[in-house]
């Protein structure tokens, strides 16, 4: 045991409860009751981590390794926690030592959590995915467990606001068959797209009607949310602010 892990778990479920949350959780033998694993999951809101972890806690009270940006860890208030749980820092512009991090965890028998879409999906449909989760499960010889979650994006998605008090939404989490670390990376990848793409459909279908117009429910199922095609050109576009920003701060720094 772990204590500070288990007492953010513990107020993690207590937060829950206040929440009236609903969580129908599948597939948890599918999670590795010991050894490591690639867990890999899709990104629809903030707080899919903490949903994440659910199935690997049931399945003989296991801890995930999570990897998040470096700026979580940056944080005077989450860092501390974060390094205390034992996740891995990303820094996006140098992921050497994270990718590094995280297959030591691996090869010593742990968990890992990563998201494959890297950035949260605005569509809430599965972005185009890099292929680290593929590389870490080749070079450590760990399993690809292939984890979603539906729902979630109710609770604190990018771009709206966040709802913390007593919603009882319902939240689902699927965890298909494992992907055994065969082949090259770009074939494991597409492998755990398509895995992944099944289950997604499957929980969906699985969740009943999805109210017309709502800003969380895909434009496939008649939804608010942007398609696919312009969630892309949204995060491209953000991208682009963003380098503006960032170059425009080093010019101004190397002028000073």
């Amino acid at each position: 045991m772990e204590p500070v892990y288990s007492t953010v778990i513990t107020a993690a479920r207590l937060l829950w409860l206040a929440e009236g949350l609903d969580f129908t959780v599948s597939g948890v033998e599918n999670t590795p009751a010991t050894g490591p694993g690639v867990i890999a999951i899709n990104h629809t809101g903030y707080l899919d981590f903490t949903y994440a972890g659910i199935p690997a806690f049931l399945q003989g009270r296991r801890y995930v390794r999570f990897m998040a940006k470096k700026e979580v860890f940056d944080n005077k208030y989450s860092g501390p926690i974060m390094r205390a749980l034992k996740h891995i820092p990303v820094d996006r512009a140098n992921g050497a030592q994270s990718y590094h991090d995280a297959v030591d965890y691996l090869k010593r028998g742990e968990l890992v959590g990563v998201y494959p879409e890297a950035t949260i999906s605005r569509s809430f449909e599965l972005k185009e995915f890099k292929s680290g989760a593929a590389r870490m499960a080749l070079e450590s010889g760990a399993p690809i467990i292939p984890t979603v979650i539906w729902g979630a994006q109710q609770v604190w998605t990018k771009g709206h606001p966040k709802k913390l008090g007593r919603h009882g939404f319902t939240i689902m989490i699927g965890v298909a068959e494992p992907i055994e670390p065969v082949g090259d990376a770009d074939a494991l990848t597409a492998r755990l797209h398509e895995s992944m793409s099944a289950k997604l459909l499957e929980l969906q279908d699985a969740y009943g009607p999805h109210p017309q117009g709502e800003f969380w429910v895909p434009a496939r199922l008649g939804g608010s949310a942007p398609t696919l095609e312009e969630a892309n050109r949204m995060d491209a576009e953000e991208q682009a602010a963003k380098a503006a920003r960032r170059a425009e701060r080093e010019q101004g720094s190397s002028e000073g």
